[in-house]
């Protein structure tokens, strides 16, 4: 039986700090909420080693085509990733309750 392949997965700095923005906006309301969502994204971001191509791309008017694809996690946050060779790099965590338009400008 052949083995799945595996894939690095790379969190972008300004993913970092976006997940760590939504939390603390979270945990200011709900600190279990918070925690909840955390190990939801971080578990969704980590299950991307394996099978990466899975999740449609996310083609909008001012993103080029086919560069980003798209994964939803618990609903609101939005992860926007690219897969380059045997590499994920995950790029963007957006709370979709919050308006990203600029992200499709």
């Amino acid at each position: 039986m052949a083995e799945t392949p595996k894939y690095n997965v790379v969190v972008s700095e300004r993913a970092r700090q976006m997940l760590g923005m939504h939390i603390r906006f979270l945990a200011q309301v709900s600190p279990p909420a918070a925690r909840k969502a955390k190990t939801a994204i971080i578990k969704a971001i980590r299950s991307l080693a394996v099978m990466p191509g899975r999740y449609p791309f996310f083609n909008e008017e001012y993103i080029p085509p086919n560069k980003y694809h798209r994964m939803f996690v618990e609903k609101w946050y939005l992860i926007l990733y690219q897969v380059r060779d045997d590499t994920v790099f995950v790029e963007y965590i957006v709370d979709c309750r919050q308006d990203y338009g600029w992200l499709v400008r």
